[in-house]
């Protein structure tokens, strides 16, 4: 899909390997770059590689890759590695095929993984399920870069033997392995590392990116829709730039529209970091490191290449993959394609009998969620009863949340959550990291009910409650994606994320935040459709502290 034609763009030309600006034109040939040549220009204009999201899950901008693609471009972004392991959770190796298919049918650049951990526990129920005859099959497709995201870490120390197997077949593919271990330090970090695992986007604190850096992992700095690390981890530009790439790890659709990796590269300037290290992070570094052919401004690369305004505005005024304009002045140019629709949806109606919780003595344990991370905190607190049953207390912000398998009918999980600020009503969604069953928090039985069997009837989606009125966002794709225009799916987002935050809800993306609280492999108190889970010891627990 190169353009065929014969171009020349001029302006400050930004060497990332030589880490120097200098004034030239580029020379474009066939969709490559066929020289560079210094002299004076008359533009000002800034020229520097396209941008890489070093490690998106494209599910969770509620779009299929070909939408995905048409919004990222408008900033800058030539190429995803891509994690495909939320809809290998519903559909498996199906779900990761589509994924590439889809994606070919744009010019976008995308380089999907083999996603290493479907279920990502034995402690829930998903869609599909990837042993290691499968990874191995996976891994020898030329359309799959790399393992995914290894987010069994207790299996790496203990050197589980499926875990290991798969690694195994990774190193004998020559395909680099992600990694995915929040919170793990010294002599567990070390272990991980050692098993041949090179990177890891799960740091939250400097001291942990630093003890990674230290067993030889590179750090992806993350920022995305929920979980936001970027302002504690900026600093390792200083010492550890050739360790450091850019990501967003989940991105809704309202953000995605206002910015992506150019963002981050804008704050990292106006924080007095270098600019051509900044750019390098998230060009060369990801370039480098999983081996994928994105052009970085030499001869002979594919002319991937961006036109910004300058580097304190960083505006984006031009994108090119292969040669070809994708987008220009804030408009995407690429078309949008019609696509098939595979899901797989099997639950039943929630009934408000399903959601009782008989009391008991003692205190409840309650997961407290928190803005902008993917950790939560286990608190004791005394509950609210009536007629000998727990009920949701908004007044303490003690919500009652139910997680429900979709792959078959059955019935909820219920435990109490801290922090969603809903002062009615209820939300909910089938975008439930990681096995997407259906998660719904609110302020009563009822709503929440009406809510979670809106996605029942649609097979997918997010959906709002709140007495009779309700909202709903289908996501036909593996109750995953949208196949509609992005700037709709979009606005539609932002509409109902508003209405959660009409509420009461004080979160910055609640849907976001409500997706993680299914996430087992993040401590410390979660909640899948088999039980309440303690993500620290990696056991089941019960609701009340007696």
């Amino acid at each position: 899909m190169a353009a065929k034609g014969s171009f020349s763009v001029s302006g400050n030309i930004v060497d990332v390997i030589n880490l120097c600006v200098f004034k030239g034109t580029v020379h474009v040939n066939g969709g490559k770059i066929a020289s560079l040549e210094a002299g004076p220009v008359p533009e000002e204009q800034y020229i520097l590689p396209g941008l890489i999201d070093a490690h998106v899950h494209i599910e969770s901008s509620m779009l299929l890759p070909s939408e995905f693609a048409r919004l990222a471009v408008v900033h800058g972004t030539v190429a995803t590695v891509s994690d495909p392991h939320e809809i290998a959770n519903v559909l498996g190796i199906r779900g990761v095929n589509f994924m590439i298919a889809n994606g070919k049918k744009s010019p976008f650049k995308f380089f999907f993984g083999a996603p290493s951990c479907v279920p990502a526990t034995p402690f829930e129920t998903s869609g599909a399920s990837l042993d290691v005859a499968d990874t191995v099959a996976l891994l020898a497709q030329p359309d799959i870069w790399y393992l995914s995201e290894m987010m069994n870490f207790p299996g790496v120390i203990a050197k589980n033997p499926e875990v290991m197997a798969k690694l195994a077949a990774a190193h004998k593919s020559g395909k680099p392995v992600d990694g995915h271990a929040p919170g793990v330090a010294g002599e567990n970090a070390r272990l991980y590392a050692q098993s041949g695992i090179t990177t890891d986007h799960e740091c939250f604190t400097l001291e942990e990116a630093l003890d990674k850096i230290k067993w030889g992992m590179k750090v992806l700095i993350r920022e995305g829709s929920a979980a936001r690390n970027f302002d504690a981890l900026l600093p390792l530009l200083n010492d550890h730039a050739t360790k450091i790439m850019f990501c967003s790890d989940d991105k809704h659709p309202d953000d995605l529209v206002h910015g992506h990796i150019n963002l981050l590269i804008k704050r990292a300037i106006a924080k007095g970091y270098d600019p051509l290290q900044i750019i390098r992070a998230c060009t060369l570094n990801p370039v480098k490191h999983y081996n994928i052919p994105v052009g970085l401004l030499r001869p002979g690369d594919d002319a991937d290449f961006i036109e910004t305004d300058n580097f304190s505005d960083f505006n984006i005024k031009a994108t090119y993959i292969r040669g070809l304009k994708v987008a220009e002045n804030g408009r995407t140019l690429i078309e949008g394609v019609v696509e098939t629709r595979p899901n797989k949806f099997l639950a039943r109606p929630v009934t408000e009998a399903d959601l009782r919780v008989k009391a008991s003595s003692g205190n409840i344990k309650v997961q407290k969620a928190q803005d902008g991370q993917l950790i939560t905190e286990a608190i004791y607190l005394k509950p609210l009863i009536t007629d000998g049953c727990v009920q949701s207390d908004p007044d303490r912000d003690i919500l009652k949340m139910m997680v429900m398998n979709r792959y078959a009918p059955s019935s909820p999980a219920v435990d109490f959550v801290l922090g969603f600020g809903l002062k009615r009503g209820a939300i909910a969604s089938t975008v439930a990291h990681d096995s997407h069953n259906i998660i719904a928090v609110g302020t009563s039985d009822k709503d929440i009910a009406t809510a979670a069997n809106l996605l029942v009837a649609a097979k997918g989606g997010i959906a709002l409650a709140d007495g009779d009125k309700i909202s709903l966002l289908p996501l036909p794709v593996a109750g995953l994606m949208s196949d509609s225009d992005g700037y709709e799916v979009a606005r539609r987002y932002e509409e109902i994320n508003e209405l959660a935050n009409s509420l009461g809800s004080s979160l910055t993306a609640p849907y976001m935040t409500l997706s993680f609280m299914a996430l087992l492999v993040i401590p410390a108190l979660k909640l899948s459709d088999k039980g309440m889970f303690d993500g620290n010891t990696f056991k089941f627990t019960s609701l009340f502290d007696n």
